[in-house]
């Protein structure tokens, strides 16, 4: 049976949730991974998300800041989370679909904006977390698993809108390229958005400093869907809805969907 996931940095679910039901109406994905919803978990409101059939959730959440959660039409089991680098931040939840598959929702440190762990100390957290996550992978290889989240990285030369400019930009730097592939390869994570849509610029995040974010299109792509290989197979329908980031009071990011046939 297939069904189809989302992954979306929210910017405070509570301040966003009209476009929050926006999504979950027009779209209608099976499970909603959200990223940044700056919320207590018992402040989510997960009333007007379960009128629109989205009866489970699963979240970690700290107030004003970070936080994760996962809406579901499905049934789905929370298995935990992971406290990479130790920051004590509410930045990974994991759940378990009935057919077997674990979801991890994750939200990687964005690393402020000096791309120096010695002059800036939320770039070595960012570093320190990727380094973490990819241990764990060793340690514990992920099967039956997907991987989404803004892991607040674009890996490739056209996941950016000027691959020179952004080489010592915090996002696009070639050490923190370098870390989430060795995050990646550590998991056999299949990115399934980029086997789906293999050429050309795409991104799920335009500044809010850009006055027409749309017409400068000076994006980056920080938010990922990855699967195991014995799943990846199954993967398909990439797409992101860039029309969202012009949605009224919208996120700075851009949901990134794919359908699994599992």
């Amino acid at each position: 049976m297939p069904f189809t996931l989302a992954t979306w940095n929210i910017n405070s679910v509570r301040l966003r949730e009209p476009i929050v039901q926006k999504l979950l109406q027009e779209e209608g994905p099976d499970v909603l991974c959200l990223q940044e919803c700056k919320s207590p978990v018992e402040k989510i409101p997960v009333e007007g998300f379960a009128a629109l059939g989205y009866g489970h959730m699963i979240a970690r959440g700290q107030k004003g800041y970070n936080g994760v959660a996962i809406l579901s039409r499905l049934p789905i089991e929370d298995i935990g989370e992971q406290d990479f680098a130790g920051l004590g931040h509410a930045r990974h939840v994991a759940g378990r679909l009935e057919n077997g598959v674990v979801i991890h929702n994750f939200y990687v440190p964005a690393g402020g904006d000096v791309p120096d762990r010695d002059v800036n100390e939320k770039f070595g957290q960012k570093l320190d977390y990727l380094t973490d996550m990819r241990d764990w992978f060793h340690a514990e290889k992920p099967e039956k698993s997907i991987l989404v989240g803004d892991l607040n990285i674009a890996p490739r030369e056209d996941d950016v809108w000027d691959h020179k400019k952004l080489l010592k930009v915090v996002s696009h730097t070639p050490v923190e390229v370098e870390h989430l592939a060795d995050t990646q390869e550590a998991g056999g994570w299949v990115d399934i958005t980029r086997r789906d849509i293999p050429e050309g610029k795409l991104y799920s995040w335009w500044s809010y400093r850009a006055r027409d974010w749309d017409a400068a299109d000076k994006g980056r792509r920080l938010d990922h869907v990855w699967a195991t290989p014995d799943i990846a197979g199954a993967g398909h329908s990439s797409r992101i809805l860039r029309d969202a980031r012009g949605w009224e009071k919208p996120s700075d990011h851009a949901p990134v969907f794919a359908t699994f046939d599992l």
